[in-house]
C-alpha cells in the first residue's frame, strides 16, 4: 500500500510538470512576437554602402629561384625567413667540372692557334708560288682550304670557351631585389638540374618582396560595374583584429571567371602601408566604398514599401497610420536615406497596416494604359544594391 501511494505521487508530479512545460513553450512565441518592434523613429544617421570581398594576401613580387645549369649545391647561405639584400649570394653551385672543361678549351685554343699559324704560312707560300705558276691550281686551293679549316676550328674553340665562362657566372645566383626567403626545399650537396633542360629545373628557394603586398579578391559581376581602378579601399586582416590598412584598387580583370560557383572578376588590391604582423597567405576582407551619406534622415528598410514604382511609408498620425510618398537616396542593408517626405522625430510603421488595401492592377484596355505583367504588391520593401554595407548612428 505504501509503494502504491508513492507511485501515485510521482505520477501526479510528472503529469503536472508536463503540462507546465507545455504551457511555457506555447507562451514563448507569443512573448517573442510582443517584443518585436513594429515602429521606428526617423532620425539622422551616417550611411555607408560598401562592397566587401574576401581574398588572400600575397607578395607583389615572388620568384622561384632555379639554376640555369646542372650542378651540385656547394653553398647555400640562406634559410627560410632570412631577409636578403639585393645582389647578395643566394646559392653557389660546384664549378669543378666547368673549370676542367675550361682548361681543356684553353688547350684546344692554343693548338688551334698553332695550326692556324702553320696553315697560314703554307697558304701565303702557295699563293706566291701560284702567281709564279710554279704550282697547280689544285695545290693552291688545297692550302687555302686548310687555312680556312684552321680558322674555323679556332673560332669554334673560342666560342666554346665563351659559353663555359658564361656557365661559370651562372653557378652563382644572386638576389635580384631585397627579399625574404619563403621556402628552401634543397640542401647543400644535392644535385640540381638546370632550367634549360626538358623540365623547368630544380627549385632551390622561393623569395618574395614582403614590403609590397597585394590582395587577390573575387568581385561579383553585379558589383564590378560600380568599381574603378585607382580608388581607395580598406583592407582588414582576420588574423589581426582591429587592423585596417589603406590600399588602392590596382587592377580589374577584363574577363569574368567562375569561382566557388559565383561568376565574377579577379581584382588586385595593392596595400599602401603594410603592417609587420601581416604575412603572405593570410585572409583579408577588402571593403570598397561605393556610396555614402553623412548625417542624413534615415528609416529602416522594413519601413519603405514599393508599389507601381512608387516608394512610400506609413506615418503614424494620432491613432492610425497614413501613407506618404518619399524619395529614397543611399541605402544599405539596414537603413535608407530619406531625401523628401519625412521629418526628424516622425514615427513610421515597420509593417503594412491591416486596414490598408492594395490597389488592383491595371488591365489592358482600361484607362491608364496596360501592363505586360502585374505590378509588385504593396508591402514590398526596398532592396539595396548587391554588396555589404555598414551604417553608424550619429
Amino acid at each position: 500500500m505504501k509503494f502504491f501511494a508513492i507511485f501515485v505521487v510521482i505520477a501526479s508530479l510528472g503529469t503536472g510538470g508536463y503540462f507546465l512545460w507545455r504551457n511555457n513553450a506555447a507562451a514563448e512565441p507569443a512573448n517573442t512576437n510582443l517584443a518585436r518592434p513594429t515602429t521606428a523613429v526617423v532620425e539622422s544617421r551616417d550611411i555607408r554602402f560598401v562592397v566587401n570581398a574576401a581574398g588572400d594576401i600575397g607578395p607583389a613580387d615572388q620568384v622561384s629561384v632555379r639554376p640555369e645549369v646542372n650542378g651540385r649545391i656547394a653553398e647555400l647561405p640562406v634559410d627560410i625567413g632570412d631577409k636578403v639584400p639585393k645582389n647578395s649570394l643566394l646559392c653557389r653551385l660546384d664549378d669543378k667540372d666547368l673549370q676542367i672543361e675550361r682548361s681543356q678549351k684553353l688547350t684546344e685554343i692554343d693548338g688551334a692557334k698553332f695550326t692556324l699559324q702553320k696553315t697560314g704560312r703554307s697558304f701565303e707560300r702557295s699563293k706566291q708560288l701560284f702567281k709564279e705558276r710554279l704550282i697547280s691550281l689544285e695545290v693552291y686551293e688545297d692550302t687555302r682550304t686548310e687555312f680556312d679549316l684552321a680558322s674555323n676550328a679556332l673560332e669554334r674553340a673560342e666560342s666554346a670557351l665563351h659559353i663555359i665562362d658564361q656557365n661559370l657566372t651562372k653557378t652563382k645566383i644572386m638576389a635580384p631585389f631585397d627579399c625574404t626567403v619563403l621556402t628552401r626545399p634543397v640542401s647543400v650537396g644535392q644535385a640540381v638540374s638546370g632550367s634549360a633542360g626538358f623540365n623547368s629545373g630544380t627549385e632551390i628557394i622561393t623569395i618574395a618582396n614582403l614590403n609590397d603586398m597585394v590582395v587577390m579578391a573575387h568581385i561579383n559581376q553585379a558589383d564590378v560595374t560600380r568599381l574603378k581602378q585607382g580608388q581607395g579601399v580598406d583592407v582588414q586582416v582576420e588574423s589581426v583584429p582591429g587592423l585596417v590598412m589603406p590600399a588602392i584598387l590596382d587592377r580589374i580583370s577584363p574577363q569574368a571567371v567562375i569561382k566557388n560557383g559565383i561568376k565574377g572578376f579577379a581584382t588586385r588590391v595593392t596595400i599602401k602601408e603594410i603592417d609587420p604582423r601581416v604575412r603572405p597567405g593570410m585572409t583579408a576582407i577588402v571593403a570598397i566604398p561605393i556610396a555614402s551619406a553623412e548625417n542624413v534622415l534615415a528609416v529602416p528598410l522594413a519601413a519603405v514599401f514599393t508599389e507601381h514604382g512608387e516608394r512610400f511609408v506609413f506615418i503614424k498620425a494620432e491613432e492610425k497610420f497614413e501613407k506618404r510618398t518619399v524619395s529614397i537616396g543611399v541605402s544599405d542593408y539596414s537603413f535608407a536615406e530619406v531625401q523628401k517626405g519625412l521629418q526628424a522625430g516622425e514615427v513610421v510603421s515597420l509593417e503594412q497596416p491591416p486596414d490598408y488595401k492594395t490597389p488592383k492592377p491595371e488591365i489592358a484596355g482600361t484607362p491608364g494604359g496596360f501592363r505586360t505583367r502585374p505590378p509588385s504588391p504593396a508591402g514590398t520593401p526596398v532592396k539595396p544594391a548587391t554588396g555589404q554595407a555598414v551604417s553608424k548612428s550619429t
